[in-house]
């Protein structure tokens, strides 16, 4: 039976609703008005105190759109990098700046729909053994963006994935091959998994303090992975929450750029599988292993030179 609540009660709860008990980090690098469209939404999130922009040196007008000191009711604090210090650095340098219990890390490109930041931290709160949660991420056409709930990639996965098997492989296995989770049904409550995205991850500040912050080692791609797994395995759960959504127009701030992102990307995947996979193989599988990314990244770079060529000789966009 419910217990009926006092006015003294219910103005209690109504000024731990108000209160902003969240900070958000935004790693920018020429974003263009996108990073704006971000600050906004963000603001319109009442558990959001305050808005931290890590600009990596930044040459567009990104900065000059945002608003002096602050929009909405959240506080705006941009910190001008002197070069660009790639994704984690950048991130670590935002959250000396926050003060909030939960820290929100988003991409310029991302717009939270209203009541998401709201839902995540409502998750981690009602669950203290949570480490961090992550959102329901869609691309602009409104599918499920591919990265957003992931499995470890271990390197079977990593092989599946690489050569384009993980139907074939999923259909003899009767799960899921790949890493990715996007082609598999939709949870309706919030659930476990091993990474959710970096694009968006609500994190717990006391979890941070325990398990410590980006691995710098990472210039960008694959620090998510790393941290999530080092969360894992400091005890903390990670979990990926459907009902809170974000909208990401992904890779605004690499297209210009490929071979470089492409380049980050190998490397960065090369480190995790050398820092957490090392000691779990045999020893002469991990020098096949750092081969095969290095020889897929001579693909992958090799394909995005001959489009670029065929684009300037105007046989083809870029």
């Amino acid at each position: 039976m419910s217990v009926p609540s006092s006015s003294a009660d219910n103005a209690a709860i109504g000024k731990m609703r108000a209160m902003p008990i969240c900070d958000a980090v935004i790693v920018n690098y020429n974003a263009g008005g996108l990073l704006s469209r971000c600050v906004h939404a963000l603001s319109a999130e009442w558990p959001v105190a305050k808005v931290i922009v890590s600009d990596n040196g930044s040459v567009d007008t990104s900065l000059v759109e945002l608003p002096v000191d602050s929009i909405g009711t959240a506080e705006l604090t941009v910190q001008k990098n002197d070069a660009n210090l790639g994704f984690g650095r950048a991130c670590n340098i935002g959250f000396s700046l926050t003060q909030a219990p939960y820290v929100l890390f988003i991409n310029p490109d991302c717009i939270a729909q209203p009541g998401s930041v709201e839902r995540l931290v409502e998750v981690l709160q009602q669950h203290p053994d949570m480490g961090m949660v992550g959102p329901l991420i869609l691309n602009p056409d409104g599918s499920e963006q591919a990265g957003a709930r992931r499995t470890t990639p271990t390197l079977g996965r990593a092989f599946i994935k690489a050569f384009g098997l993980s139907r074939l492989a999923a259909r003899f296995s009767g799960g899921p091959a790949d890493f990715n989770l996007d082609r598999t049904m939709l949870p309706t409550e919030p659930s476990e998994v091993d990474a959710i995205s970096g694009a968006c991850m609500l994190v717990r500040r006391s979890a941070i303090e325990q398990v410590g912050l980006f691995d710098e080692g990472y210039f960008m791609h694959c620090e998510d992975l790393d941290w999530c797994m080092r969360f894992r395995l400091a005890g903390w759960r990670v979990v990926f929450v459907p009902d809170a959504v974000v909208m990401h127009e992904k890779g605004v701030s690499s297209r210009s750029r490929p071979v470089f992102v492409e380049w980050h990307k190998h490397r960065g995947m090369a480190r995790y599988y050398r820092k957490f996979f090392a000691n779990r193989y045999p020893i002469v599988l991990m020098p096949v292993v750092l081969a095969g990314i290095w020889a897929r990244f001579a693909w992958v770079a090799l394909g995005h030179l001959v489009r670029r060529a065929l684009a300037t000789l105007g046989l083809r966009r870029a």
